[in-house]
């Protein structure tokens, strides 16, 4: 979607462009042919001549930058961006910029209600949901909310977002990293031009990405100083609060996990630097239920609770989820692993899980990251995952999807994935 957006956007200012696709029939492409239909196009093994040839080069984010031609194109002059900078450069309005490991779209979602509920034309977009760009053409926001990933952020170079976060640091896309030093320093980015960077006290190695810049911290403790984010508790119950000022009992959100609480905690602290009421957001807080694919409760069948955290594509996004479930659990995971190391799910587990149902590309390697553990069955795909979940759980168990992978083996997206965990859930009650 990203290209397409791109070609748009130039079609639409009249710009010269050219369009390359390392595969031979790309997504998009026939979309591509219909709209732009004297766009000159490459699909197939990249040509450096014909990189050569251009004076920028912009990259979707599933490319990296440290391809061969790209670097021959950049040493030979061309400069090298993406659509977020782009979609920056054509912008007067202020952003707020959102990252991290996990917790991204749940965050961006929120600080977008946050600011309607405050009367502000907001729109919202990026590495989820709507490509930058296209927001351009809809009616001119007062706010920009966009959520970003470490790839767009290579690519990003001039952003001056009002107030801007890394939520957390969790290794992650270790495909095309080097180590995770790599990852952050790309969602370190973030924090270039911004005026207040908003930090997680909770997560170090995330905080120090900050450096010397004004920062405002969030956490699931007392906050350190007036100015910061945190929790009181206040006659037996834990209240969200700034400074020593009680805001809103966390009994009055409707979603549940302490990494809700930490999302939500964040998006209070970019709302208020970029200048958005506190009542709009605290109601915001309260009516806030949830994001699709991300621990969304599904059903419950005979007294078992089914929830598809289907977004859950890394080690971190699958311990929250985890560990925000108040019982005992039917893990259902597995997929495109990322190059990633699956041993710090084996304490939670340990803890939480009734039995573990693993299918996927990397099903067998998570397994062994779990040694020890009895109750781990393997599957070929989601309907028998779900049959077979259906016979592990007890009653007032919970089953949850949360795979710790990319869904590329297997499905187009974790949209699709989630999908079909949804319907096949939805089967079992027929």
């Amino acid at each position: 979607m990203t290209g397409l957006s791109v070609a748009h956007y130039m079609r639409d200012r009249d710009v010269a462009f050219a369009v390359a696709d390392s595969r031979e029939n790309p997504p998009g492409k026939r979309a591509l042919e219909q709209s732009c239909p004297d766009t000159p196009v490459f699909f197939g093994t990249f040509s450096t001549e014909v990189f050569n040839q251009a004076r920028q080069l912009i990259v979707s984010p599933g490319l990296s930058i440290a391809t061969r031609e790209i670097q021959a194109a950049h040493a030979n002059g061309a400069e090298i961006l993406g659509d977020i900078e782009l979609f920056v450069r054509a912008v007067q309005q202020p952003i707020i910029a959102i990252t991290g490991s996990n917790g991204k779209t749940t965050v961006t979602t929120l600080v977008k209600l946050m600011a309607e509920a405050s009367g502000k034309r907001v729109a919202a977009g990026g590495n989820v949901g709507i490509p930058v760009l296209d927001l351009l053409k809809q009616e001119a926001a007062e706010l920009y909310v966009l959520e970003l990933s470490s790839f767009q952020l290579e690519t990003t170079n001039s952003m001056q977002a009002e107030s801007a976060v890394i939520l957390n640091i969790s290794a992650d896309h270790l495909d095309r990293y080097e180590g995770i030093e790599g990852y952050a320093a790309a969602k370190a980015r973030i924090y270039d031009q911004c005026k207040v960077a908003i930090v997680n006290r909770d997560d170090p190695s995330a905080c120090r990405l900050a450096g010397a810049r004004l920062t405002v911290s969030f956490g699931l403790n007392e906050p350190p100083t007036e100015q910061d984010m945190g929790l009181i508790e206040h006659e037996g119950v834990l209240w969200f609060a700034k400074g020593k000022r009680l805001l809103l009992s966390t009994e009055a959100m409707k979603v549940t996990g302490e990494h809700n609480i930490a999302n939500a905690l964040a998006a209070l602290a970019l709302g208020e630097q970029a200048g958005l009421p506190m009542a709009g957001m605290l109601q915001a807080i309260s009516d806030f239920k949830g994001v699709r694919h991300r621990s969304e409760w599904v059903a419950e069948i005979n007294q078992v609770n089914w929830y598809n955290d289907s977004k859950g594509t890394n080690v971190g996004a699958t311990l929250a989820a985890l560990k925000g479930m108040p019982r005992k659990t039917v893990l259902i995971a597995g997929g495109q692993g990322k190059g990633s190391d699956f041993t710090p799910l084996k304490q939670v587990v340990d803890e939480k899980a009734r039995a573990v149902i693993l299918f996927g590309e990397d099903a067998k390697k998570m397994a062994r990251s779990l040694a020890g553990f009895r109750h781990i069955f393997f599957v070929k795909d989601m309907q028998e995952a779900v049959k077979m979940a259906k016979k592990l759980a007890q009653k007032h168990d919970n089953v949850l999807l949360s795979p710790a992978c990319a869904s590329f083996d297997m499905y187009a997206n974790f949209e699709e994935r989630g999908d079909d965990f949804v319907n096949s859930v939805r089967q079992l009650a027929i």
